[in-house]
């Protein structure tokens, strides 16, 4: 490849990858979001927004869903590509075009898998009409899917140019996603490192975006005790903690802060894939 704009070799790849997802028949992929879709939506059920449990839950299960199909569409991507990456290195590929084409492009394809998400989710689960910023928080759960799947995306990306091959990615994926997993605040309570920790992971931030739409931290709380008149003494904050509640807030600072740290994050790792490439690739 002879040296030529960014801008125009960003547009050759975005060209290439469209031919390559149409010849190696990675309409999988599409069809892979929506089966993932129908099996979470089923579970969670028309029950979901009842009680604070079933909705924080259906939440964790849909953001769960979301980061698990974005990291799925690239994880392999990149690692494929090292020794073409060097060869049109050598021959004045720039880095940057080349990483920038692959998030472009999947931008289309997440853009159908949320819409995909969503459309599921419609059917199975009964969302709440008002939203915070839009109006409609059918809308507002549309965007922050598509966050979600999109930059987790990226971070596949950004997993593909650090391994040396498929099976090095593939290897990763599973500490990658459990990670996100135990950092949503879900399952534990954070505190100390893995507070900060969790503040670079989708699925936190995911959590506080729907918990927002969903305006959760005012839904009933369900509280099982051996003694139900302890319920009646059981503070809210002390059950949740505070900056639980404070996350899930529905205010539209609340639900604008949780896209911009989902935005930032995919960025960082766009930045880690460029750098990473071009060391690899420093010696040609």
């Amino acid at each position: 490849m002879h040296k030529t704009s960014r801008f125009t070799q960003t547009t050759v790849y975005v060209k290439k990858n469209a031919r390559l997802f149409k010849n190696q028949k990675d309409w999988k992929f599409i069809a892979i979001a929506a089966v993932i879709s129908l099996l979470v939506c089923a579970i969670v059920g028309d029950d979901m927004f009842d009680t604070y449990d079933s909705t924080n839950s259906g939440f964790f299960a849909i953001v769960s869903a979301a980061i698990w199909i974005g990291v799925f569409n690239s994880i392999q991507r990149i690692c494929k590509e090292h020794s073409t990456i060097r060869s049109e290195y050598r021959s004045g590929l720039h880095i940057s075009s080349y990483v920038m084409s692959h998030v472009i492009f999947d931008f289309a394809l997440c853009l159908s898998q949320a819409l995909i998400l969503l459309v599921v989710c419609c059917i199975f689960i009964d969302f709440p009409s008002e939203g915070v910023i839009l109006g409609s928080a059918i809308v507002e759960y549309f965007i922050t899917f598509f966050l979600i799947i999109w930059c987790s995306d990226i971070m596949g990306i950004m997993i593909s140019s650090v391994a040396g091959n498929p099976n090095v990615a593939m290897t990763a994926m599973p500490f990658v996603l459990i990670l996100q997993l135990v950092m949503s605040g879900v399952l534990f309570k954070l505190s100390g490192l893995s507070e900060k920790v969790a503040n670079i992971t989708y699925s936190k931030w995911g959590m506080s975006a729907l918990g927002s739409i969903g305006d959760i931290a005012n839904l009933e709380l369900k509280i099982i005790d051996k003694n139900p008149q302890l319920a009646d003494y059981i503070d809210r904050d002390m059950v949740l903690g505070s900056e639980t509640i404070a996350s899930y807030e529905h205010t539209s600072e609340n639900l604008l802060k949780a896209w911009g740290c989902i935005l930032i994050i995919g960025i960082a790792c766009v930045l880690i894939s460029g750098i990473s490439l071009k060391i690899r690739n420093r010696d040609s």
